[in-house]
Order: structure tokens, then sequence, then C-alpha cells
């Protein structure tokens, strides 16, 4: 009988996790600060009022990330998600 883990579940060395990360708190500020851009320009919004609006696009993402991430009761689904805007709508 194996007793490893599938590779699937074994954990990555701290380097590599650490690449990755950085990769998707990347992504993830790029996705965040783009669409409040466009619509502010679209808009014709002043400089100090698309500040507003992309610090509270990256506050509301960063705490649903981390509730999708950590869980919080019987919300989330404890995976490491990014949560975000999108411009599917």
């Amino acid at each position: 009988m194996n007793l490893q883990p599938h590779p699937v579940d074994q954990r990555l060395p701290f380097g590599l996790l650490a690449v990755l990360g950085f990769q998707h708190v990347l992504v993830m500020y790029s996705a965040c600060i783009v669409v409040p851009l466009i619509l502010g320009s679209v808009l014709h919004l002043p400089k100090e009022q698309l500040a507003v609006i992309i610090n509270a696009d990256l506050m509301a993402a960063g705490l649903a990330s981390l509730v999708q991430s950590l869980g919080l009761g019987i919300f989330g689904m404890r995976m490491p998600v990014m949560m975000g805007v999108t411009f599917t709508a």
C-alpha cells in the first residue's frame, strides 16, 4: 500500500509558493485597478473620486478573498481564490 500523498496534494517548496503567491497578487491587483480606471475615464470622474473607487474596490476584493480562502462560518469555500471585479456584465 502506497501511503505517500498524490502529487496534487503535496506542499510545494517555499520559494515556488512565494513566486506563485506574488503572481496571484499581481493579477488580482491589476484586475482591480483596470476596471475602475476604464469606467472612471468613460464617466469623466475626477481623480479624487477615482482614487476612492479604486481603494473601495481593493478593500472589497481583499475582504471577499479572505472570506473565500479562510471561511467565515458557513460562508467561503476555503480555497485560495481571488474575488474581484469583472468585465463580464
